[in-house]
């Protein structure tokens, strides 16, 4: 039985792009696996069909889009059912499986760029362009909240190439010349590279920039992002030194110790989540950087990854040795180019500085680090869709248990953290776990109704008011947006910034999302943009999500028309029933934030 694409054949463009990836064929190869037979029983090197995410990067970067040739290509080199290749491909909103102009605009129509005027920029793109399509599209939130409202757009070639529209001007983004789009390829030929056109200097995204006392920003405006040495001379690699003093039992009880939760909004104990792992007898372990940072109205990981790239190795070095990994996933979203780029610098300096790699500053350890950029779906931030993304398969969240310290990724015991929890592990290490405890650093991601948006890092316990005085509202805040759109709005400004007490509040710390809402915001609308995200979003795996998602859209929409007593009723048995039977968190919070939008602010009264 012939399993592939029907006359489909890839052009030497794509086939260049996959080999580019995948290396040249073996000696010999004809084709590769061409039925079912062959698929089961190739004789030649096993294939990794943990590449195949990158492969179908590699082909969209190169031409703009996946043809049945090119995916039927990458199907054989990593004998991948096309059934199988095409559920994946299909799964991310970055990839087009049919032609489309090499130069594709996606115009952020969420959160933060909607309370700051995001619908007339779409109305303005429209008039110019047409309706979306094969040239603009409506994205998700793009993580330039602090520019709201924003926009980028990715052109394919031989040296893809990267233009940030932050705040974004529909003539600007319409007329924009070809060589304006500079940017130079990576080392592996895949995806946008380190200087992104058009994008703001990564520190105007810190207005604390430069000040003293700050811990996790402390680089910002300080120190040369590309510059290892610059690194060094601010502190840099101090944490991995004490690593290796204290050894990794003595790290993880320093960790402990220090009582740091996780920061992508479970706020799971680190130190329990690393000893378990470490404990696990089944290797190897694996260590997973989760920088897939979607929750709308969230950028502080890219302001990180941005400014401080080594902060990051570092960490994931420290973890993995902790742990007992050998080796490290960075998963970036594949809407962070810039990020991305500076990390794949960040990460080949120190492979070449011996960082990583093998025998680790001489000390027998050796752990390296593969970058992975995702392609556009808010899901794989879940722990265990993520594992699925590497893997090569469609990025579905697992049931738990097992958890994934027990069987993770590749069925291995894994450890999974975000950028903001692993940067932390830095300071405990160097100024020690009760002195770090004593001030423990909590970054937030302010963006709104507020004259100075950005990244601001406080301490543990500050409350509410406190940081909008920093940020400086504008106008009449109505409410506050807490946890993005998986978290709560509020009104009491008086709250204290710590996860107990934004829980006793009827709210969450989450990802540190804090979005200020003014008398100017369609409330409604932006319940409407809230539901419509999820809908989007849900991966469909699970009948309570996949179902209540569409209801929660469509009693809001007519919620928007007509105020029904039915439809308030019908709102809060969907959203019940999602919070209680979706398999994870994407289901189990898409009720939140309009919940207390109808109870605390009285939206449909």
């Amino acid at each position: 039985m012939d399993i592939r694409f029907r006359d489909a054949e890839p052009s030497d463009e794509e086939r260049a792009a996959v080999d580019a990836v995948l290396g040249p064929p073996a000696t010999g190869w004809e084709g590769g696996a061409r039925s079912a037979a062959d698929l089961r029983f190739a004789a030649r090197a096993e294939p990794r069909r943990d590449l195949l995410l990158p492969a179908l990067h590699a082909v969209n970067d190169r031409v703009g889009w996946i043809s049945e040739g090119a995916l039927d290509y990458v199907c054989r080199r990593l004998t991948v059912p096309p059934a199988e290749a095409y559920g994946v491909a299909t799964f991310y909103s970055l990839f087009s499986l049919r032609p489309r102009p090499p130069r594709v605009l996606h115009v952020c129509t969420d959160l933060a760029c909607q309370a700051k005027g995001a619908r007339r920029l779409r109305e303005q793109v429209e008039e110019r362009l047409g309706p979306p399509g094969e040239t603009w599209q409506e994205s998700p939130c793009l993580g330039l909240c602090e520019r709201a409202p924003a926009a980028l757009a990715l052109e394919a070639g031989p040296a893809p190439r990267a233009e940030v529209y932050a705040p974004a001007d529909a003539d600007a983004m319409v007329s924009t010349p070809a060589d304006a789009m500079a940017g130079a390829p990576s080392p592996n030929g895949s995806g946008p590279r380190l200087d992104v056109a058009g994008d703001a200097p990564a520190v105007a995204a810190v207005p604390q920039a430069g000040q003293d006392g700050l811990i996790l920003l402390r680089r910002a405006g300080r120190a040369d992002p590309a510059s290892l040495d610059d690194y060094r001379a601010t502190g840099g690699c101090t944490a991995l030194r004490r690593a290796f003093e204290l050894g990794p039992a003595g790290v993880i009880r320093e960790v402990l110790e220090s009582g740091l939760v996780g920061r992508g909004g479970a706020a799971f104990p680190t130190g329990r989540k690393w000893d378990a792992a470490a404990r696990q007898p089944d290797h190897p372990h694996y260590l997973v950087c989760n920088a897939d940072e979607s929750e709308p109205g969230t950028f502080k990981d890219r302001v990180v990854m941005e400014n401080d790239p080594y902060a990051l190795v570092e960490a994931m070095t420290v973890a993995a040795y902790a742990t007992g990994c050998a080796q490290g996933y960075l998963y970036i979203r594949g809407e962070y180019p810039r990020a991305a780029a500076r990390l794949a610098h960040a990460i080949a300096t120190a492979r070449a500085r011996g960082l990583l790699g093998p025998d680790i500053l001489g000390k027998g350890f050796s752990f390296d680090i593969e970058l992975r950029r995702g392609a556009g779906a808010y899901i794989c931030g879940e722990e265990t869709a993520i594992f699925n993304s590497i893997e090569g398969h469609r990025g579905e969240p697992r049931s738990k248990p097992p958890f994934p310290v027990e069987k993770g990724l590749f069925g291995k015991p894994t450890v999974v953290n975000n950028v903001e929890t692993l940067v932390n592990v830095l300071p405990i290490l160097e100024r020690g776990a009760r002195a770090y405890a004593a001030a423990e650093p909590k970054l937030f991601c302010v963006s709104g109704a507020v004259e100075r948006p950005g990244v601001y890092e406080l301490t543990f316990g500050a409350t509410l008011r406190e940081l909008l005085e920093l940020a400086g509202t504008t106008g009449t805040t109505r409410a506050v947006l807490l946890g993005g759109a998986a978290g709560a709005f509020v009104t009491d400004l008086d709250i204290p910034l710590t996860f107990e007490g934004t829980r006793d509040a009827g709210a969450t710390l989450g990802s540190g999302v804090v979005l200020v809402i003014d008398d100017t915001v369609d409330l409604r609308q932006l319940l409407l943009r809230i539901a419509e995200f999820f809908r989007d979003e849900s991966c469909g795996q699970c009948v309570p999500c996949r179902v209540g998602t569409v209801r929660q859209e469509e009693a809001l929409h007519r919620l928007s028309r007509r105020v029904s007593h039915d439809d308030l009723v019908l709102l809060r048995d969907v959203g019940r029933t999602m919070r209680d039977a979706s398999i994870c968190g994407l289901g189990q919070t898409a009720w939140n934030a309009v919940e207390s939008a109808i109870d605390r602010l009285g939206v449909y009264e």
